[in-house]
């Protein structure tokens, strides 16, 4: 299942579980981070003694976690739910990651730490954008897709290029997306817009209350470096932000609404152009808004 942030999805999937004898995966970019609970609706231990999850903390936050080691981590659990006769049910709203898995990802070699460090060495010395100029001249298809500051993915695309001698960008266009690895059911879940702000607004302000300042205020603690990807996450960037003084506590719960929201309007805009999804409106309100959905997913799998 698949859709915006706080439509209602993992109530969903833990009903759907209980009914198909199923067991969930996570397509989650955040909750694969250890410590990264209070802001993620990470299932509790309550949950996952219901239903078991898996995809969810396998990466400390400092550590830098790519598409591929998701999809690899996804493609085991995947394998292992089914090899004990049981239903995978992939549950998440990061669009490329439940591509990747669904589609494969592209040939590309491993991580090579040494060229790694080298390449984050030089951008520390002479700025992200020297590094950007240098990707305009080896691979001028991923320059023209990455930002100059997303310093992460213009890294990775150099060390492709310099590992193997062939730009990433054609690694791309010589193995297009293509059909499903799986057979699937797809489902996506939407709301009436207001109804859904009104539900992001208040799972944010429980995430402040359940102690997601003091979560990130251990977690800088702990040694984990600011700049870490984990930390660019919704919640916890704006944390961070007013845990180093930029903003008031008020200013960051304001900014984590209005932010959230506008990921959730992203999420939607990239599910709807997805293949095979079948769409259903939740009404919140109602006791019985997952009634329609179970019996479809009960009958699809018949």
């Amino acid at each position: 299942s698949s859709s915006s942030t706080a439509v209602g999805k993992s109530e969903f999937a833990l009903l759907a579980c209980e009914r198909l004898g199923g067991e969930i995966v996570s397509v989650d970019s955040m909750q694969i981070y250890r410590g990264l609970d209070r802001g993620t609706a990470k299932p509790s231990r309550e949950t996952r003694a219901r239903v078991a999850h898996h995809a969810i903390d396998l990466a400390d936050p400092g550590q830098d976690f790519s598409m591929g080691d998701f999809v690899r981590a996804a493609e085991a659990a995947v394998l292992d739910i089914r090899g004990r006769g049981r239903l995978p049910v992939l549950v998440g709203g990061t669009g490329l990651y439940l591509r990747g898995l669904l589609k494969g990802i592209i040939d590309a070699p491993r991580r090579h730490e040494g060229v790694r460090e080298r390449l984050r060495e030089t951008a520390k010395r002479l700025g992200a954008d020297h590094l950007h100029r240098i990707l305009v001249r080896v691979d001028p298809g991923a320059a023209r897709r990455l930002p100059p500051n997303d310093l992460q993915r213009v890294v990775r695309a150099l060390e492709v290029f310099f590992t193997s001698r062939r730009p990433l960008s054609e690694r791309i266009e010589a193995s297009p997306f293509g059909a499903d690895r799986y057979r699937a059911v797809k489902i996506g879940l939407s709301m009436e817009r207001d109804s859904l702000c009104r539900l992001i607004d208040a799972r944010v302000d429980a995430f402040f209350a359940a102690g997601l300042v003091e979560e990130v205020r251990a977690l800088f603690a702990a040694g984990h470096p600011p700049a870490a990807n984990a930390f660019k996450a919704i919640g916890y960037r704006e944390v961070a932000a007013y845990l180093r003084g930029e903003t008031t506590v008020d200013e960051a719960k304001s900014l984590t609404r209005m932010n959230t929201r506008r990921y959730a309007k992203r999420q939607m805009t990239w599910f709807r152009r997805e293949d095979g999804i079948r769409w259903f409106e939740i009404d919140p309100s109602r006791a019985d808004r997952f009634a329609a959905l179970l019996s479809h997913v009960e009958h699809a799998w018949d």
